[in-house]
């Protein structure tokens, strides 16, 4: 019997990429939306759910009305455009806490926490998101917690205010320059499809997890330099035309400079990922590049 999964962030780039592979692979799923959340990524799946809009209804009400077995917890707010600490708070630590509070009450087995590489020192979203791990480890004897470390994900129809995104469409519109850091820093890029199936591996072997806190990075294990990345991107556009000025922005407060993913954990449920940079740069451009085709028409 297949079972039910709540999940969080649906109508956002991971949360849907992970929905249509969880529809595939025959599980239940409730979504948990706001009322004004754009469905355009789900648009073609959410007849095949169950939804809720979560400025709406009362979260005791959705535990009521269905028997939740997982909590897959992909909402964020990343502290963008200005948005209020107490905003990006109560998204990536009041709202999942409550979620956690009522899994515990109706006998949810696992709570599975997408969180971030980066030092809580960088900003809101990143305090916000090592904060909630705190509670996640106090809860962990009531439910098994899985915290789930993404390194850099990217992928076609990812927000352009992300970082690969955004370097993808620049290089595409062929500017005179594009100002950047000296991009020394090291970082390790994963394409969506090896991180959703992160997800999938983990809910298939669910049963191998008792109640505690599990820690998973997810990475290629192939780090790249952000500058040697920016040049690979440029490279397969086929841009010759734009000068990448690095060293013209400062780095951000706190920069993390190097972070070595340890993926043992999740290589030994027999997940490896499938898909190189180069494919996955190949792959996002192309989406990409239809976009801007289309929108100048």
């Amino acid at each position: 019997m297949k079972k039910n999964i709540l999940l969080t962030g649906a109508t956002g780039f991971l949360g849907s990429n992970l929905l249509k592979a969880l529809l595939q692979n025959e599980y239940n799923v409730i979504i948990l939306k706001r009322s004004f959340s754009n469905i355009f990524r789900i648009e073609s799946l959410i007849k095949k759910v169950v939804y809720y809009d979560v400025d709406k209804i009362d979260l005791h009400k959705i535990f009521q009305e269905n028997k939740i077995d997982i909590i897959i917890h992909c909402a964020t707010s990343y502290g963008r455009k200005k948005i209020e600490p107490l905003s990006t708070l109560d998204a990536n630590l009041v709202f999942p806490l409550n979620l956690l509070e009522l899994g515990t009450k109706y006998g949810v087995k696992a709570f599975l926490n997408t969180d971030t590489i980066l030092d809580k020192r960088i900003n809101y979203y990143s305090l916000s998101k090592n904060q909630f791990k705190d509670w996640l480890k106090m809860y962990s004897n009531k439910l098994v917690c899985i915290n789930i470390v993404l390194e850099h994900f990217y992928g076609p129809n990812d927000d352009n205010s992300k970082f690969v995104t955004f370097i993808i469409n620049s290089l595409l519109m062929k500017p005179v320059k594009i100002d950047l850091t000296e991009g020394d820093q090291i970082r390790d890029f994963i394409y969506i499809d090896d991180v959703v199936n992160v997800f999938i591996v983990i809910l298939k072997n669910i049963e191998e997890f008792k109640q505690n806190l599990y820690n998973l990075e997810v990475g290629t294990n192939k780090p790249i330099s952000i500058k040697s990345f920016v040049k690979t991107v440029k490279k397969i556009i086929g841009n010759h035309k734009t000068l990448l000025n690095f060293g013209a922005l400062p780095y951000r407060r706190n920069e993390i400079m190097s972070f070595k993913t340890n993926t043992e954990a999740i290589r030994d449920l027999g997940w490896v990922p499938k898909i190189s940079l180069e494919e996955g740069l190949k792959k996002t451009m192309e989406v990409e590049k239809e976009k801007i085709r289309k929108e100048k028409k």
